[in-house]
């Protein structure tokens, strides 16, 4: 009986002599029930199998066994080759981080806000999102026109596949109210749901598991700080190098070292995308802090000029007759004209790359979708449009927040604002802040409303 059961384990490994004396009673090469050969194959698996013991038993033993996947896994396997190894907000967050020590500078209150609308940018660029399909969306203004989910799948990335299944489950909202609720700008109680908390954690930790970041802990006081110190100086000195490139380039022509590698899709939106939103993020700093002052200048004012242009929909249309200023971060930014000479023929055949490529990517498309694929690919873009004209204007977003940030006691009201993001605090912690706030009116004068406003501004951003 021993002798049957060894049999019936070991399939095709079994001797005739043992699987002759077992008579009628068992069959010594067993095959596998029909409905394993219905089974679900892995795409591009030609592991040949036993033909005495299936794909089974003797599978299993020779070190061939079934590997379990997810058939959702290679719905995108095109896509992923033309996708850069970091997103728009990984590549902004690396801008921003301290190098050694591993986390943001405590007062910038921009980069929150710049990373939620990267989020509708890389969803755009990625085809998810669109502007609906309404010829009377023209009368609204940008951040008002509506946008809408064209294509669900998952995208690999966990932050925008949460963001995406939530714009696909609620009601359409415009971009500026996307960006607002994401952020938990808003005054709704019913709409606190909408917010994504711990982005910047959340991405760092995503830096962490593709090896560019490394995880530390550090102690701040009461708080207990997780910090990201750079694992890969490669990958933070590509996306400064792309940065340089495009901003100090001195031909109108776009250098290929300003672009994402060849094979990867709208290379020169991505780069037009990248030095926008680190200029709103208050990041852009970090990438030329290596420059004169004048070589520093000249960048900055060239980065007002590709804003300029990109920030209207279509596309060039912003300041081609003059090259004003735009306002970024409190002002402090604002210069009188713009790069002019080689700068301004630089931007203006970046506008003409950034068409070619909407052109080129409708006429690929497939057959037979004839006009329609080509304004969807422009509905797409029109979202991009919308994000930067919302970066455009981040300095009147932010100056509620920075006219309640001016009193000497509120600094510790901005420190833990800023270390809500990566900062691990024990729930006990919060009454003691919660009572501070609440004390602020006896120390900074007669303004009872003032350290009401503190707490409530303090726990909207509860964890």
């Amino acid at each position: 009986m021993s002798g049957e059961g060894l049999t019936r384990r070991r399939g095709a490994g079994a001797s005739p002599a043992i699987g002759s004396s077992t008579g009628g009673g068992f069959d010594a090469s067993p095959s596998l029930p029909s409905s394993s050969s219905n089974a679900p194959k892995r795409p591009g698996n030609n592991i040949p199998t036993s033909s005495a013991g299936g794909s089974g038993g003797a599978g299993a033993i020779e070190g061939r066994g079934k590997i379990a996947y997810d058939p959702r896994d290679f719905e995108n396997g095109d896509e992923a080759d033309q996708m850069p190894r970091l997103t728009i907000m990984e590549e902004i967050l690396l801008l921003g981080l301290k190098d050694k020590a591993g986390y943001l500078s405590f007062w910038n209150d921009n980069i929150s806000y710049a990373l939620r609308g990267c989020i509708l940018i890389e969803l755009a660029l990625r085809r998810r999102i669109a502007m609906v399909r309404d010829p009377s969306r023209r009368r609204l203004a940008l951040s008002d026109r509506l946008i809408e989910v064209i294509d669900d799948r998952q995208t690999g990335e966990t932050i925008l596949d949460e963001a995406l299944k939530m714009m696909k489950s609620s009601e359409k909202y415009g971009t500026g109210a996307w960006v607002d609720l994401m952020s938990g700008e808003t005054w709704n109680v019913m709409k606190i749901g909408y917010q994504l908390k711990q982005v910047r954690e959340r991405l760092a930790k995503g830096l962490v598991d593709k090896g560019v970041l490394r995880t530390e802990k550090r102690n701040f006081l009461l708080f207990d700080m997780a910090t990201h110190p750079i694992a890969d100086m490669n990958a933070k000195d590509d996306v400064m190098r792309r940065v340089l490139a495009l901003l100090t380039a001195r031909t109108a022509a776009i250098p290929p070292q300003a672009l994402q590698k060849e094979g990867v899709k709208y290379r020169h939106m991505r780069a037009v995308v990248l030095v926008c939103a680190a200029y709103a993020s208050s990041v852009l700093e970090n990438a030329l802090q290596r420059l004169s002052y004048d070589s520093r200048e000249a960048a900055f004012a060239r980065c007002d000029d590709i804003l300029a242009e990109f920030c209207t929909w279509p596309f060039g249309q912003g300041t081609s007759n003059s090259a004003g200023p735009v306002a970024i971060g409190g002002g402090t930014r604002k210069r009188e004209g713009g790069s002019g000479g080689v700068g301004r023929e630089s931007v203006q055949e970046l506008v003409r790359e950034v068409r070619k490529e909407m052109a080129s990517e409708s006429t690929n498309a497939a057959p037979g979708a004839g006009g329609g694929q080509e304004e969807q690919e422009e509905l797409c873009f029109e979202v991009v449009a919308t994000v930067l004209e919302i970066f455009g204007r981040m300095d009147s977003l932010v100056s509620t927040a920075s006219e309640v940030m001016t009193t000497p006691s509120a600094e510790v009201i901005v420190i833990l604002i800023s270390l809500h993001d990566s900062t691990a605090v024990s729930w006990t912690v919060y009454p003691l802040f919660l009572c501070i706030l609440l004390r602020i009116p006896t120390i900074n004068g007669p303004a009872s409303a003032r350290g009401h406003a503190y707490a409530f501004f303090f726990l909207s951003r509860y964890p």
